[in-house]
């Protein structure tokens, strides 16, 4: 029996081992009289004990379980995948299990359940908070994480974000963490994963050392790799005394963030995009499209609840005289100016949009009376005509608005804009 691979294993009812061949050395790290007399699920790793007391209140129902697997910690700390064949003797009042390493197999099968599962998460994620979410599932079903940490960094403003933070209890920081913003910066900076168990954590982080903290986590952080450079860092930790993260946790990580980074980059390369389709590239403001599809919603809603809406349509006069006699770079600061002055005097529920040239249109939504949209026309002509300064140059020019109002000038959105133009060019031709 001691020349048996898969170690053979004697438990009582209570759960305790009876005996253990000599094969559980090499499987579970402890000799046989280390496992002797003490109850199976000591050994069985946290995260799979409820399944396992599960499997074995079935066993002792009569059922038998040639395939169950479960991972238990090995004395060094380490992760092993065990298949067990079992089953219960009534009349001697015992269990009797076959336990096999399948730790390299189940290696392996994680390596690809976790690039199918990244990828389906990539595609099927509509943002990235959702995309994290799942991918901290996936982590979860590979690592004993219970504190999970998506790290971002913005090379720009040379800053770390935390854009997903999560622990055993949901969504929060984990205050037992000593300064993670110091290890995470360090994976960033460098580029290189960064390994923490209790034993070296005072070398990384001589503070703990003057603290004596007892409860050092295990942490692993490696960092997220694209083409531009290091983008971030993935991180996981657990305060589970009896594991510690190894190198082969390292590298199944590393190989988690390779594709967690592609599908960031994916994922923000498709924002810009849409960023590009939707909005003006000089100014920021709403595209005719987006424009169109947000008064859509709100002619939509105006309908239902009965309410009204205001179409502001503005341009500036005299605009091409400000290009013709300063250049087109001080026009284009002109209308960023104008810009960020029109979306600071209306509300956030109201949308400003860009039709080109130097033609600029608002959506009032939901006004209480047809005063209201006056009122906002009187503050827009007043900010628009404050004097503009770029490269010791003052500008002062002067705008003209038209107004639509819903339901009265108009049924749909192009009833409104039409109305809201015609309305433009009629006070262009008034006297000032």
């Amino acid at each position: 029996m001691d020349l048996l691979l898969d170690a053979v294993c004697v438990v009582d009812r209570d759960g305790c081992f009876l005996f253990v061949s000599a094969a559980s050395e090499r499987i579970f790290g402890y000799p046989p009289e280390e496992m002797v007399g003490r109850p199976v699920i000591d050994f069985v790793y946290p995260g799979d004990r409820e399944k396992t007391l599960h499997a074995i209140t079935e066993i002792l129902d009569g059922d038998l379980k040639p395939y169950f697997e479960n991972r238990y910690v090995r004395k060094d700390g380490k992760i092993a995948h065990i298949m067990w064949s079992a089953r219960w003797s009534e009349s001697e009042q015992i269990r009797v299990a076959v336990a096999r390493d399948i730790t390299e197999q189940k290696h392996a099968e994680s390596l690809q359940a976790a690039l199918y599962a990244i990828s389906e998460a990539a595609n099927a994620s509509e943002d990235l908070p959702a995309l994290f979410q799942r991918i901290h599932k996936v982590v979860k079903d590979l690592l004993l994480a219970t504190n999970f940490v998506v790290a971002l960094y913005d090379s720009d403003n040379d800053e770390l974000s935390f854009p997903y933070v999560a622990d055993q209890d949901g969504l929060a920081p984990d205050p037992k963490t000593p300064k993670p913003d110091d290890l995470i910066a360090r994976v960033v900076r460098t580029g290189q994963a960064l390994l923490m168990t209790p034993e070296t954590a005072a070398s990384l982080l001589p503070q703990l050392a003057a603290e004596a903290n007892p409860d050092v986590p295990n942490w692993l952080g490696v960092p997220l790799e694209a083409a531009s450079g290091t983008i971030g860092a993935l991180v996981v930790q657990c305060h589970a005394g009896d594991v510690c993260y190894t190198a082969q946790d390292r590298d199944l990580l590393q190989f988690v963030a390779v594709q967690v980074a592609a599908a960031i980059e994916r994922k923000r390369m498709h924002g810009r995009l849409e960023y590009m389709a939707n909005h003006d590239q000089l100014t920021g403001l709403a595209s005719r499209a987006l424009f169109l599809d947000r008064l859509q919603m709100a002619l939509s809603r105006a309908r239902r609840g009965k309410i009204r809406l205001a179409v502001l349509y503005l341009d500036l006069d005299e605009f091409k005289r400000v290009n013709d006699t300063y250049g087109h770079t001080v026009g284009d600061h002109l209308l960023q100016e104008v810009a960020r002055r029109l979306t600071h005097y209306v509300r956030e529920s109201d949308t400003v949009g860009r039709l080109g040239g130097d033609e600029f249109i608002v959506l009032l939504d939901g006004i209480k009376q047809p005063e209201c949209a006056t009122i906002v026309m009187e503050k827009i002509h007043a900010v628009l005509s404050a004097p503009y300064e770029h490269a010791k140059v003052t500008l002062q020019v002067t705008s003209s608005i038209g107004v639509a109002l819903y339901p009265e000038d108009g049924a749909d959105e192009h009833e409104l804009i039409r109305y809201a133009d015609k309305d433009m060019y009629e006070a262009k031709r008034k006297p000032l």
